[in-house]
């Protein structure tokens, strides 16, 4: 079934839509969750949440592209799970991502409490929009859908160390363009 389709039983309220949606992009946020959650029981009770959130805003949302609404809806309640949960013991992959992306980011800013903040992720937005296709790809893949090195390496074709490699350069341009765009003190 198309997106416009799916929007529309969400739009008449036809709980088909929430099956049709499973169905399509369920794959898609369950790993986005499991990425950020590492655990099964979490990432489906998460996924269970996205389907929720989504049935209450559209209506009166309309999104243009349903798969990456439903992706934003999956991360963010899987970021805020996350926090819930943050005073437990730390682990997975989702963590040490966060830890790695925190070392280029000012201090007083952390990617836990302000990725989403206007004005940084415009600046991340216009900074990956400067590199070259192959290093937004891994730079998403890491930081946005939160997947091990070793995902985005089978993934992408690479090695595990290429793909570090990549992310530590590209980690160390962004802290540079970041000073530029004036996040630092001098």
């Amino acid at each position: 079934m198309e997106d416009g389709q799916i929007i529309e039983l969400f739009w008449r309220r036809n709980e088909q839509a929430i099956s049709e949606t499973d169905r399509k992009y369920g794959a898609y946020c369950r790993q986005i969750s499991q990425n950020i959650l590492a655990n099964e029981s979490d990432s489906e009770e998460n996924l269970n949440d996205t389907y929720l959130q989504a049935w209450h805003s559209i209506p009166p949302q309309k999104p243009a592209c349903l798969l990456a609404y439903l992706g934003r809806i999956a991360r963010n309640l899987a970021l805020n799970r996350y926090k819930a949960r943050k005073s437990q013991k730390r682990g997975g992959d989702f963590a040490f991502s966060l830890e790695e992306l925190d070392l280029c980011t000012p201090s007083g800013l952390t990617v836990e409490s302000e990725w989403d903040r206007r004005r940084l992720g415009r600046s991340l937005n216009a900074f990956l929009h400067t590199q070259p296709g192959d290093v937004q790809v891994v730079f998403v893949r890491r930081y946005f859908f939160c997947d091990s090195i070793e995902a985005i390496a089978k993934r992408c074709g690479y090695s595990q160390s290429k793909v570090k490699s990549m992310l530590l350069r590209t980690r160390q341009r962004l802290r540079i363009y970041l000073e530029k765009e004036g996040y630092y003190e001098k």
